[in-house]
């Protein structure tokens, strides 16, 4: 298993930055800075904590006037690069609010050597149009950075992030930035014009079937951003956007003839993994290939005997009729930061553009001990 990434904040680490800070401003505490970095609760502290703890103990060591600060960290960026110093814009996030052009200025900056997608939205939140602006000027930009920076900056669902309430209510102000963006070159930025996309269609679904019936067509490179952009339509098996996408209305009742689905074995204890089996058959009734979407709905049992269900695409493509398919999945219930699991049985569900043509279940112990007790593993 990958080693959380919040370790990547060793000493080693903080130790070579304070060097390199120090070679720029001589004055710099370099014990000092490690020491406030690593005090008290620093084991606790998760990433965004730990983010946040080396920016506060910068803000503690640095010159206490935030223009002074900010030379300081602008004068040696370029040798900052990569995930590890996302504390750069978070500095500005923490200390440059009330020097909006400074800090609009170091976030170009900054972006460019990790990502500043995060450190801009309280300035959204504090000045939305006068910093929809400036993310406007951006996504003209001939860097890719600063591209993808508008489009991700302004995702009113971004994950990690202060979500931006006021476009999960309006999303208007976003699209005219996202049609600038709508054929980008870059893969980084296209896929955060998906994702994008993608957020609004879970607070405005009719917004975005208007944009994809709009955009689709136009462009190889927006039609990879259409399809991105409208999966969770796509899951929800919306009936404009199956449509729009080509998927066969009916195909579950008009055109699969038998179908199934299967656990190689009926039990697991939380941390094992279950291989899940299925086939189905394609009728006769039409002559034509069909365009189908297999998926695997699960339906993970949640605390307090609530359910959540969530599908794994199988299979996606055009299937003569009689055609037989079939396939599997290994399912892991492992926990990870982004789900849980519980003990309980949870229905599996074989999945047919949007329609449930055949179903099992697994029963997820919360132990071996209990597993043992139970029920059998497989090997």
């Amino acid at each position: 298993m990958a080693e959380p990434l919040k370790l990547m904040y060793d000493m080693p680490f903080l130790r070579r930055f304070a060097e390199l800070t120090a070679s720029e401003w001589p004055a710099f505490e370099r014990e000092r800075f490690t020491l406030l970095v690593t005090g008290e609760g620093w084991e606790e502290l998760e990433l965004k904590g730990r983010i946040r703890r080396i920016t506060e103990s910068l803000g503690a060591v640095l010159p206490a006037s935030y223009p002074e600060a900010l030379d300081v960290l602008l004068a040696i960026h370029e040798r900052c690069a990569g995930f590890p110093y996302l504390f750069f814009p978070d500095f500005v996030e923490r200390y440059g609010l009330s020097d909006w052009e400074r800090s609009m200025h170091a976030l170009e900056k900054f972006t460019i050597q990790s990502t500043a997608e995060f450190a801009i939205r309280p300035f959204l939140l504090q000045e939305p149009e006068r910093t929809m602006a400036r993310m406007m000027e951006w996504a003209r930009s001939e860097n890719e950075h600063l591209r993808r920076l508008a489009s991700e900056g302004c995702r009113p669902r971004l994950p990690w992030a202060q979500a931006l309430t006021m476009f999960k209510r309006d999303p208007s102000p976003i699209i005219p930035l996202l049609e600038l963006l709508k054929c980008d070159p870059s893969l980084y930025v296209r896929k955060s014009v998906a994702n994008n996309l993608n957020d609004i269609a879970k607070d405005h679904p009719d917004a975005v079937k208007a944009i994809a019936a709009r955009w689709k067509g136009q462009h190889t490179l927006t039609d990879w951003i259409v399809r991105h952009g409208c999966r969770t339509l796509i899951k929800a098996a919306d009936p404009e956007i199956m449509a729009l996408f080509g998927y066969e209305e009916g195909a579950a009742e008009n055109c699969v003839d038998a179908a199934e689905i299967e656990v190689m074995q009926e039990s697991v204890k939380i941390g094992g993994i279950v291989e899940v089996r299925y086939a189905l058959r394609l009728g006769d009734s039409t002559s034509e290939p069909i365009k189908l979407r297999i998926e695997l709905g699960v339906f993970y049992a949640k605390a307090g005997g609530k359910v959540s269900q969530k599908r794994f695409l199988l299979s996606d493509k055009r299937a003569a009729p009689g055609t037989r398919l079939a396939g599997g999945k290994k399912l892991d219930f492992t926990d990870l930061t982004t789900r849980k699991h519980y003990p309980g049985l949870h229905r599996l569900e074989l999945v047919v553009n949007g329609a449930p043509v055949a179903e099992t279940a697994v029963m997820v112990y919360a132990s071996a001990d209990e597993l043992n007790e139970n029920g059998s593993e497989a090997e």
